[in-house]
């Protein structure tokens, strides 16, 4: 008989910000999984194309434009969920990003900080996991079950230069994930479970310009990376997803308020 210990198939797993790098990989996998994967993303054309795909291949996929930073869109998209699949069991919050003001360049200081960009970035980062959270919830409130995931990153851990926005952020999904551990398990009951991983350094349309020149070679940030990692690599999407799998599947039945570090190493190492 086979292990059904981390089986995902015929749950339902939202995925904010679906349509980027790592969301599309995991969408591919979830669906692979068995399970039915609703794609949330602001990028239409994107989103489509990659339900569409999913389906070709036999999976259960489905897409609904959104905007993380709008309840009024996150509800009608929660409506539409409910009356498709009549529950949720798993949300992923994957929705997120940076911007050029929100940094601090090298010939910068904090004083030359846009705070307007700064704003922004905080506001999609961590309200941006707030709110699809307060919305998509009340799901597993009324199944007495759910998982979800925040997506936070390595510059929560540690202040990395220059992204200033971002890292005070994703240090801040780290603080609500912990909190919503408990906020809805001692109100809800010991089914509703609230975990956070923390991806390293992993090539994405966000930190391409950032990490690699126009001919495909790595800039000095990217070589100071690569030193201070003991896999002496940039990360694959692919592997986020057995950490995913885990904490969506019932194998993570008792394991909630954690972040789980997925970095080859990184903020383990010193000299």
């Amino acid at each position: 008989m086979a292990n059904e210990l981390f089986n995902v198939k015929d749950k339902v797993i939202v995925i904010t910000g679906a349509a980027g790098i790592l969301g599309t990989s995991m969408v591919h996998h979830f669906a692979k999984e068995g399970a039915k994967v609703v794609i949330l993303d602001r990028n239409e054309a994107t989103g489509k194309k990659l339900a569409n795909d999913v389906v070709s291949q036999g999976g259960s996929a489905t897409f609904f434009y959104t905007d993380v930073l709008n309840k009024e869109v996150l509800e009608s998209n929660f409506e539409a969920i409910m009356k498709l699949h009549g529950r949720i069991d798993v949300l992923i919050n994957g929705a997120g990003g940076n911007m050029a003001g929100a940094t601090i360049a090298p010939d910068k200081t904090i004083f030359d900080l846009d705070l307007e960009a700064f704003r922004k970035v905080v506001d999609l980062n961590l309200f941006g996991t707030v709110l699809p959270t307060m919305v998509f919830a009340k799901a597993m409130v009324n199944q007495k079950e759910g998982s979800i995931i925040n997506i936070a990153s390595e510059s929560a851990l540690r202040p990395l230069t220059r992204v200033a926005g971002y890292g005070v952020a994703k240090a801040a999904v780290v603080n609500f994930t912990k909190y919503m551990c408990g906020e809805l398990a001692t109100k809800f009951g010991s089914g509703l479970r609230v975990n956070a991983i923390a991806p390293g350094f992993f090539l994405t349309e966000q930190n391409r310009t950032l990490l690699t020149n126009p001919d495909g070679s790595l800039t000095p940030r990217a070589d100071t990376i690569i030193a201070h990692t003991p896999y002496k690599r940039f990360g694959e999407p692919e592997e986020l997803l057995g950490t995913l799998q885990w904490l969506a599947s019932d194998a993570s039945k008792f394991v909630s308020g954690t972040l789980t570090v997925i970095d080859g190493g990184f903020d383990a190492f010193s000299i």
